[in-house]
């Protein structure tokens, strides 16, 4: 069999509002959840986990999603309209822009535990 990714844990005070964040920016439906967990399944069978850390301490991550056009027009949209600042850079020095990096477009923010996001339309290798 060869490689692939299968799941993560991201660690979240709310899971529920972490999971629904990522269902809607993401349009996908809700997933079994079971445990300490709230799950969220992607296109591809990832399965994300959202569970309280212990002792309520969050290490924060970076996690970037690849999206077709299609998707990053809505998503980016939905970002916008529910007022979660966006910038261009990992930096945070554009504001509100796009970059056109790889031949594609990203855009960069946070999700509502702290970690930051990105959303890419070509893959960087």
């Amino acid at each position: 069999m060869p490689v692939s990714f299968n799941h993560t844990i991201i660690a979240s005070k709310n899971r529920e509002e972490s999971a629904r964040f990522y269902r809607e920016l993401f349009e996908l439906p809700e997933a079994p959840s079971w445990g300490p967990f709230t799950n969220v399944q992607l296109n591809d069978g990832v399965l994300l986990q959202f569970a309280a850390p212990p002792l309520d301490e969050i290490q924060l991550h970076h996690y970037a999603f690849l999206v077709d056009d299609e998707l990053f027009d809505r998503a980016r949209q939905r970002l916008v309209d529910g007022g979660v600042q966006t910038w261009a850079d990992p930096f945070q020095k554009q504001p509100n822009e796009i970059n056109n990096e790889h031949g594609g477009r990203g855009v960069y923010f946070f999700d509502p535990a702290g970690h930051g996001l990105e959303l890419i339309t070509q893959p960087y290798l």
